[in-house]
Parts: structure tokens; C-alpha cells; sequence
């Protein structure tokens, strides 16, 4: 299977054109400073940078990504780069991201969907009550109904607090719920609703966050 396909999900892919006039050594020069954070690697040959993060700090402005490549590619001037129509002739930096939150967060919704529909499957192969076990319900219903009421304390009754009433019975009986009792499949698709959205969120707002950082810092910002 050519993982290629699916790899979108936590890999993030982006070229940017370096200024102008801007050398490969110069490029690298600017970007190095994002890869000197604690629980960062990061090696430099020739036209690429390759880095890795353990256990990185949430002050890192890349932290949400786990390893990745940035390759300084030619343009048009030298050796005839293939972003040279795109980017008008000039090198490129081409970078490719790898983050396991975003792959964490792609998958949340599908086990919370496997939960609900888990439940769903156990409130369909769950026995109804028999005749014996509603009798049961009810006697103890109505124990719990016949149960004398806790006199006032003394003192409240002095101070005028008004006197426990019974709970009044509903006029119309209630029809019975079917599906009282048996799991719910609703908790499993909130979760899954909400990872969900924080997952497209979170891919976009990434993807725009990291075209921005490398873009200022080829810039000297």
C-alpha cells in the first residue's frame, strides 16, 4: 500500500520562494534558530536539514511536529529547478513536517465511533426486563413511595420552614421508554463530532502556522 495517499493526514508539505538573492547557506542560517529548542536534533548537509523532537516544550513554536526534512531546491539559474515557472526562477525551500498529534487527533473520531456503535450493538442484543423483573421494579418503587416523611427538625419548625410534602404522581402515567437502561451511543458521537472538528482545524491552522514561521524567518523577521 503506498502510504502516500493517506500520509496527508499527518504530514505537511509546503514550498516557499527564498528571497531574493537569498544563498542556501543564508537560508539555513535564518531557519537553524527554530531548531535549537530543548528535545530538538537537527542536522545540516549540504541542501538539507533534517530534525527530530523527544519530549519538546510547548513554548517550541513547532512542537506539534516530531521530525521533518527542509531542502533548499535550485531555481531556473541553476540547473533548471522544477519550481521555476511557479516561483519565477529563483531557489525554493521545500519542507515536509511529520506530526503524530495530528495523526492522534485523525484517529480519535473513528474509536469514538467504534464505542458508539459498540454500545449501539449492546442496547440490540440486551434482553428486555421479563414480567418477574418489572414486578420487582415496581415493588421497590413503591417501598421507596410508602416510606414515611422525616419529620421536621425542631428548630426548623420554629423558624417557620415549611413541612416536607410527598412527591405529587404525574396525572397521566408515563409510557415506559424502551430503550431505558440500555447504552447510549450519543456520548461516543459528541466526542467523535469534536475531535473531528479539532482535527480539520488543526490541519488547516498547522499547515498555515508553519508557511508563515518559515517565511518570516527567510525574511529576517
Amino acid at each position: 500500500m503506498n502510504l502516500r495517499f493517506i500520509d496527508w493526514i499527518w504530514h505537511i508539505r509546503g514550498t516557499l520562494p527564498l528571497p531574493a538573492g537569498q544563498s542556501t547557506g543564508e537560508a539555513f542560517a535564518r531557519l537553524e534558530g527554530l531548531f535549537g529548542q530543548a528535545g530538538t536534533s537537527h542536522e545540516l548537509a549540504g541542501d538539507s536539514l533534517t530534525f527530530s523532537k523527544k519530549d519538546q516544550a510547548a513554548q517550541d513554536k513547532m512542537s506539534v511536529f516530531d521530525s521533518g526534512v527542509l531542502r533548499i531546491e535550485p531555481g531556473a539559474g541553476e540547473q533548471g529547478g522544477k519550481h521555476a515557472a511557479k516561483y519565477g526562477g529563483g531557489p525554493v525551500l521545500r519542507y515536509h513536517l511529520v506530526s503524530r498529534a495530528l495523526l492522534f487527533c485523525f484517529l480519535a473520531p473513528l474509536l469514538f465511533l467504534a464505542f458508539a456503535e459498540f454500545n449501539l450493538l449492546r442496547g440490540k442484543l440486551q434482553a428486555p426486563p421479563t414480567a418477574a423483573e418489572k414486578a420487582e421494579q415496581q415493588k421497590k418503587k413503591e417501598k421507596e413511595e410508602a416510606k414515611p416523611l422525616v419529620p421536621l427538625n425542631p428548630i426548623d419548625k420554629f423558624l417557620g420552614a415549611p413541612a416536607p410534602e410527598k412527591p405529587k404522581k404525574d396525572k397521566k402515567d408515563k409510557k415506559p421508554d424502551p430503550d431505558e437502561g440500555k447504552p447510549s451511543p450519543i456520548a461516543g458521537y459528541a466526542f467523535a463530532g469534536i475531535f473531528l472538528v479539532l482535527y480539520v482545524f488543526g490541519r488547516i491552522l498547522e499547515d498555515w502556522l508553519a508557511r508563515r514561521l518559515f517565511r518570516r524567518k527567510l525574511q529576517g523577521d
